[in-house]
């Protein structure tokens, strides 16, 4: 696998800018949905279990990450946590990308071994959110 800086092809996918523009829209309809005093997302498998789901805790996870209260934001949900963080960082690289006109980051290269290896550690880590969720569903 390797990273490389590039100039945006003719033609090719502004993958930047489409994820930007999700994750903004994503976020103006979370705060719309939330202002309204919609009801909040329902789960099925804790309404029929009674157990966390592998997603439990991630509205309340992002409403404490974008109050800033990151620990509270952790204890709710790590992945979700790592995820926001994730987003959060992608956000200000495209942002950058897109004003500046910079070149690119894309991955090339990408062998079965790499992708194989990035399968496995994608299940892993949703297998241990899940068991951590598990651990500390009474909490909920």
């Amino acid at each position: 696998m390797q990273f490389l800086r590039r100039r945006l092809a003719p033609g090719e996918t502004d993958h930047e800018l489409l994820w930007l523009s999700v994750s903004a829209g994503s976020l103006a309809c979370a705060a719309v949905w939330l202002a309204l005093g919609l009801p909040w997302p329902r789960c099925v498998f804790h309404d029929l279990t009674g157990l966390p789901c592998l997603t439990c805790g991630a509205t309340r996870c992002t409403i404490a990450f974008l109050h800033g209260n990151f620990l509270a934001a952790w204890t709710w949900n790590p992945l979700a946590f790592l995820a926001l963080g994730g987003v959060a960082l992608f956000d200000l690289y495209a942002l950058i990308v897109l004003v500046f006109r910079a070149p690119r980051l894309r991955i090339v290269a990408f062998t079965r071994r790499a992708k194989n290896f990035a399968r496995l550690a994608a299940v892993a880590t949703l297998a241990l959110n899940w068991i951590f969720l598990l651990s500390h569903w009474r909490d909920f």
